[in-house]
C-alpha cells in the first residue's frame, strides 16, 4: 500500500476587500457576547487575523505532500511573483494557482491507500474539501468517511492528533510538543509559527512559507512511523502489509 503525508498552509481575504454584509456577519457574534468596546476592538482584530483559519474566508497557499515509499516530496505554493527554486529541503517545488493545486492533488491522490495528517480531521482535509468545491473541483477519494480508524477501510486516513489522543481522552496538543518528546527535528525556517504565515504572504516572503509547510509534513512522517512501530493497531498494520 502507498502512503501519502499532506499538510497545507493558507490565508485569509483582506478585510478591505470584504463586502459590508459579510463583514457584518463575521463581526456579528463577537458583537453578542463583548460589551467593553475595547474588547471589542481586540477581538474584531483577532478574528481578522484568523480569517485564514475558515475555507469559507480563506485559500489554501501551500500544500505539502511526501510519497512515504517513494521517499518523495513535493511543496505546491500560490501567488508567488518571484523566481523560487526547482526544489526546496529535497522537495520539487510547483507553482500553481489554487484550483490548479486541488486539481493535481485529487488527482494523484487516486495513487494512494493511506493518508497521513495532523490534525487534519478537523483542518486541512476540510479546508481541501471546501476549497474544491469553491473552485469547482471534485474529489476522487473519501477522506472524512469514519472517524476512528477500526471502522475504516482504504483509503485510510490517520490524523495522528487524533491517534495520539485517543480520540480525545487527553488533552489536544500541537505538532510541535509531540515531536519535541519523540525527539523529532521540528525546525522552522526563520522560526515562523502558523500565525506568522498570513504576513509572511502579504510579505512576498513565499520561500519562508515553503519551508515551513515542508518541515511540518518532514516532522509528521517521522511521527507516523514512531506511531505505526510503536501504537498503530494490529489490525490496521495487517490491512497494510496485504
Amino acid at each position: 500500500m502507498r502512503t501519502l503525508i499532506l499538510d497545507i498552509e493558507t490565508v485569509g481575504e483582506a478585510w478591505s476587500e470584504i463586502d459590508e454584509v459579510t463583514k457584518r456577519v463575521l463581526e456579528r457574534p463577537i458583537e453578542r457576547r463583548v460589551e467593553d468596546p475595547y474588547d471589542w476592538i481586540e477581538q474584531t482584530a483577532a478574528m481578522q487575523t484568523d480569517l485564514g483559519l475558515c475555507p469559507l474566508t480563506g485559500s489554501i497557499i501551500t500544500l505539502g505532500l511526501y510519497d512515504l515509499e517513494r521517499a518523495a516530496g513535493a511543496v505546491y505554493h500560490v501567488g508567488s511573483k518571484t523566481e523560487l527554486p526547482n526544489q526546496v529541503d529535497g522537495f520539487v517545488c510547483k507553482n500553481r494557482t489554487e484550483t490548479e493545486l486541488l486539481r493535481e492533488f485529487w488527482e494523484g491522490a487516486l495513487e494512494y491507500d493511506t493518508f497521513v495528517t495532523f490534525s487534519g480531521r478537523s483542518f486541512d482535509l476540510p479546508f481541501i474539501l471546501h476549497r474544491s468545491l469553491a473552485c469547482v473541483v471534485r474529489p476522487t477519494r473519501e477522506l472524512m468517511k469514519y472517524r476512528y480508524l477500526s471502522q475504516q477501510s482504504a483509503p485510510f486516513h490517520i490524523d495522528l492528533q487524533e491517534e495520539l489522543t485517543f480520540y480525545g481522552a487527553m488533552r489536544r496538543q500541537p505538532l510541535h510538543l509531540f515531536c519535541r518528546a519523540y525527539g523529532i527535528n521540528i525546525s522552522k525556517a526563520g522560526d515562523i509559527t502558523g500565525a506568522d504565515v498570513g504576513d509572511h504572504y502579504r510579505s512576498g516572503k513565499h520561500l519562508d512559507i515553503i519551508t515551513y509547510n515542508i518541515s511540518d509534513v518532514r516532522a509528521t512522517a517521522e511521527l507516523y512511523e514512531k506511531w505505526r512501530t510503536n501504537v498503530a493497531p494490529q489490525s490496521f498494520l495487517d490491512t497494510i502489509d496485504l
